[in-house]
């Protein structure tokens, strides 16, 4: 979805949707246990954003690259990296989302927000990248701007332990 809200153009990202846009755009999300990687070229005013909601799923080679799973949507990120002639050691890396949506409920085995975020911590491990700025786990949603001109995410975590929003963050 595509809005126009003062200069920039506003795209929201649904779950399995990622996008990589220039200065004109912010990149907007709701995030539950799902995750997004943001990256941020902070010279070319270049950044992406991916929304995934598993941390891994099998996938054969021919298929595409479906970006529901973390490594595959990391994937499609990289490769818009790579479009644009730049590379990733380039880019500030922010990790955000993860929240546990029933905080309540027991269980014995990792929940899908905690394997989410070991997902991208796994992803960031494995490319070697520096984490500028993260808002990961505990309870809730959050919503997210990232405003691709200046490189700021804007976070808004709403934590549904203490129904209260928890306020807004500038990552």
């Amino acid at each position: 979805m595509i809005h126009r809200l003062g200069s920039a153009i506003d795209i929201f990202l649904h779950p399995g949707e990622h996008d990589f846009v220039d200065e004109h755009f912010n990149l907007r999300t709701t995030l539950g246990s799902c995750v997004s990687i943001v990256l941020w070229h902070p010279t070319r005013h270049l950044g992406g954003m991916c929304h995934y909601l598993l941390p891994e799923g099998k996938r054969s080679k021919d298929e595409p690259l479906n970006g529901k799973y973390a490594d595959q949507a990391f994937e499609l990120l990289l490769g818009q990296v790579r479009k644009h002639g730049t590379q990733l050691d380039q880019y500030q890396v922010k990790l955000f989302g993860g929240g546990n949506m029933f905080p309540g409920c027991m269980a014995s085995a990792p929940g899908v927000a905690s394997r989410n975020i070991e997902a991208a911590r796994r992803i960031v491990a494995r490319h070697r990248l520096n984490v500028t700025a993260e808002s990961l786990g505990g309870a809730g949603h959050r919503n997210l701007v990232f405003e691709v001109a200046s490189g700021d995410v804007w976070v808004q975590h709403i934590n549904i332990e203490n129904e209260r929003v928890a306020g807004n963050m500038q990552a």
